[in-house]
């Protein structure tokens, strides 16, 4: 039996037989994690897999309908980090995924360098400096803005914890593409695929998927757009597919 804490619930997650543990005083899982969740290339069979940021768990719980690899999740609110077991506990999946309370930079040293195949983060979106609500909570705040780790931090720390040729995928604002690549490169993650989703046709992208190879060759691939609603406002096939995948 999960017991829950004050304002927790127990929600279904997304399209799986999964549950999560939420709450309104923390970051919830959004559409942002699915895609991230779907779109990254992962090992059927084994593997060893992060997710970095990994808030309540939600990616890490995702994957486990796509591999059979362990994945580990970093977060470093306890809150969340504490949710994120029960939900773990939950779902009976103590054994293929665990958590590690921390701050994301130790994670080279924590974990051991170059001793993973997959990692996968949905990162704080914007600067500290560019705070668009001031009113949020301290929660929200770290989730939403690079308090405690730049987006170049976050791909430093995926270049370090990856194998050769191992893979990492990441979900950001479209506005920071340029930025990405940049980091990339230069931390030895050679972009390979990159996705546009947009809200419905005929409105400008509002969240972007990459996904790169440690000391990968050149060569993108731009991979058809997405879009999340139709005129109606009901998700579209678009997303209805990366639910059944």
């Amino acid at each position: 039996m999960v017991t829950l804490g004050k304002n927790e619930r127990i929600d279904d997650l997304f399209d799986t037989n999964l549950k999560i543990i939420q709450s309104p005083d923390v970051f919830a899982f959004s559409l942002d994690a699915v895609l991230l969740a779907k779109f990254v290339y992962v090992p059927i069979q084994k593997g060893s897999l992060v997710d970095l940021c990994t808030g309540n768990g939600a990616i890490p719980f995702m994957l486990t309908t796509r591999t059979k690899g362990h994945i580990t999740g970093i977060e470093i609110q306890p809150r969340l980090y504490e949710m994120a077991k029960r939900s773990a506990a939950l779902n009976g999946l103590e054994r293929q995924v665990s958590f590690l309370c921390d701050d994301v930079k130790t994670a080279p040293e924590k974990l051991g360098k170059h001793q993973y195949d997959i990692v996968t983060c949905n990162p704080p979106y914007f600067p500290k400096h560019q705070a668009r609500d001031r009113n949020l909570n301290e929660h929200l705040a770290i989730a939403r803005h690079e308090i405690f780790i730049t987006l170049e931090d976050v791909i430093a720390v995926s270049s370090q914890l990856l194998k050769q040729k191992g893979k990492a995928a990441f979900v950001h604002r479209p506005d920071r593409l340029m930025d990405i690549m940049m980091y990339m490169r230069k931390h030895r993650l050679e972009p390979k695929r990159v996705q546009f989703v947009y809200p419905k046709k005929g409105k400008e992208a509002n969240i972007l998927l990459i996904e790169g190879t440690k000391d990968g060759k050149e060569g993108l691939k731009i991979l058809p757009p997405v879009y999340v609603y139709d005129e109606q406002g009901h998700y579209t096939e678009d997303v209805l597919e990366y639910e059944r995948r």
